[in-house]
């Protein structure tokens, strides 16, 4: 690891405002530059956890599935959770455990965990947990023999908690399949103050792992993850992604949702943190942002150029939820192409799959740029001239990686390339980026953004009509005289991953100073 050395703001001019949010029409959304310390500063709270294992299935027995809940049971309880377990239950014994799950968490506004290991099946866009006594002869008999996940959420719900945690090893290969309407399990998105977890991407399947490891490949690395002291629950959900998508070569890869608007450690922070967040403009907190944001940047450029994939599995292991992790990301697809195959969502759209081309040459992008400032309108063409793995340039000059970010632009050239969507995304997907930019006249800005993927809606540009992924982001620029903040809303298309409209805003003292929107005229896209 790179030293860490004290950060000193540079004595640069201020950015010009319009030059700067121009610069952003490509990117995420804000990083939040306060500590983590709201887990700390808050009282103890409840935390329960209800862990259902089935394997003495009277068809297709399961290896490991009891081990595993077993073993989580353990982990949780040394985690400070009171845990209600649940074994090779029939249909009545596992609701029976969800009702006393709500029963332990009502009215306490606390912390509810789930997690069940076992067969499970998709019915209809429903994810059903499969009871050891089931006889499923047919697709009737799925609502009325196993549980509906739902049931779960909506326990946790009329308990009235804060937060939820569900995470879903029931993925393995399904004995019951005949009955369900799809492979694996549906996609969910998460419920408000939900963490969604599933132990392989929808509609694919889990290894149920071996004899001698004694567990499913997903929880043995969820367990080891758990007992590492102060991790956030984003990182410790990414390192498990990383380790399973390593071990098995690409054949499963663990797949979240999220709605959480707190961070949740599952080992308490012991540290001693500051009673009051540090203020995101303060030069405190820009030294820090600063100092995380080049040490990583480090890492990232010893490695960005290699061919090994190995490099990028250290990377992301080091950095799970850092500001370069889904460049990272991108780059091991490419190098080595996942197995699992992205399958529709509800509304029959499949995205493109993560590390595949999105630019080629000859692709022909026309937008309508709107800027309210000015109150000027203008047509702008971008045509790909020349495309390869890491780069992407067009006929005006402007230069883009393959996932869509900014390199080189009139405004300047951002060190990495921002970030507009992630490496392989869906509704709940949270990400942060950075980038330093140098504008023409060599002054140093340097920009942190937050992205989150709220939901799919339908949309109308002047190019059709789209099922785009809406992410909506907070970010702000930094330099010598402190932070601007912005904010803005994108959609981006699933099938070609290209941003179809871009409503960006800065703001100042308050104000908004700046509005710019950038809409989708027409898409040529070059034979594939």
């Amino acid at each position: 690891m790179p030293v860490r050395v004290p950060y000193r703001a540079p004595s640069v001019r201020p950015a010009r405002p319009i030059r700067w949010l121009r610069s952003l029409t490509l990117v995420g959304a804000a990083s939040a530059l306060v500590l983590s310390a709201a887990e700390a500063q808050a009282p103890k709270h409840v935390r329960v956890a209800l862990v259902i294992g089935n394997a003495a299935y009277v068809v297709a027995p399961l290896l490991n599935s009891l081990n595993d809940a077993r073993a989580m049971g353990r982990a949780l309880r040394d985690l400070g959770f009171e845990v209600i377990e649940v074994n090779d239950a029939s249909r009545e014994q596992m609701t029976a455990g969800i009702e006393s799950a709500r029963r332990a968490l009502k009215g306490k506004q606390g912390v509810a965990m789930f997690y069940y290991a076992g067969h499970g099946l998709q019915l209809d866009w429903r994810n059903y947990m499969i009871p050891v006594d089931a006889n499923l002869a047919k697709a009737d008999d799925v609502p009325t023999q196993a549980v509906d996940v739902e049931h779960v959420m909506a326990a946790f719900k009329d308990s009235g908690t804060r937060m939820n945690i569900v995470v879903l090893d029931a993925c393995r290969d399904n004995p019951f399949a005949a009955t369900a309407s799809g492979k694996g399990l549906a996609p969910l998105d998460a419920p408000p103050g939900t963490f969604l977890a599933y132990a392989t991407a929808p509609g694919n399947v889990a290894l149920d792992g071996s004899e001698a490891s004694g567990h499913g490949l997903y929880t043995q690395h969820l367990i080891a993850e758990l007992k590492m002291p102060e991790t956030r629950i984003e990182d410790v959900f990414k390192r498990v992604r990383t380790q399973v998508r390593k071990q098995s070569r690409g054949r499963q890869i663990p797949w979240e949702s999220t709605s959480l608007e707190e961070d949740f450690y599952f080992h308490r922070p012991t540290v001693t943190v500051v009673s009051k967040p540090l203020d995101p403009g303060s030069l405190e907190a820009l030294a820090q942002q600063r100092t995380e944001f080049d040490a990583e940047k480090a890492d990232w450029d010893r490695i960005r150029e290699s061919r090994n994939p190995e490099d990028f599995y250290a990377f992301l292991a080091a950095h799970p939820t850092g500001y370069i992790s889904e460049q990272a990301q991108y780059r091991l697809d490419q190098l080595q192409a996942p197995v699992i195959e992205p399958q529709p969502g509800k509304n029959e759209v499949v995205a493109l799959k993560s590390g595949a081309r999105r630019y080629e040459v000859g692709d022909e992008l026309t937008f309508e740029r709107h800027d309210r400032l000015s109150f000027t309108k203008k047509t702008v063409v971008e045509r790909v001239v020349s495309a390869d793995d890491l780069k992407v340039v067009f006929a005006s000059g402007q230069i883009l990686d393959q996932m869509g970010g900014i390199i080189q632009s009139r405004f300047g050239r951002k060190d990495p390339a921002s970030v507009i969507s992630p490496a392989d995304i869906g509704v709940g997907r949270k990400w942060r980026s950075a980038y330093k930019n140098t504008d023409d006249r060599g002054v140093i800005t340097h920009h942190f953004w937050d992205a989150h993927v709220v939901r799919m809606e339908e949309i109308t540009v002047p190019a059709g009509r789209f099922t785009a992924y809406r992410v909506e982001g907070k970010g702000y620029l930094t330099n010598a005289s402190g932070a601007r903040t912005g904010g803005g809303t994108w959609w981006v298309d699933p099938k070609t991953m290209y941003s179809i409209k871009t409503e960006l805003g800065l703001f100042a003292g308050g104000k908004r100073v700046v509005d710019e929107t950038d809409t989708l005229v027409s898409m040529n896209r070059a034979a594939r």
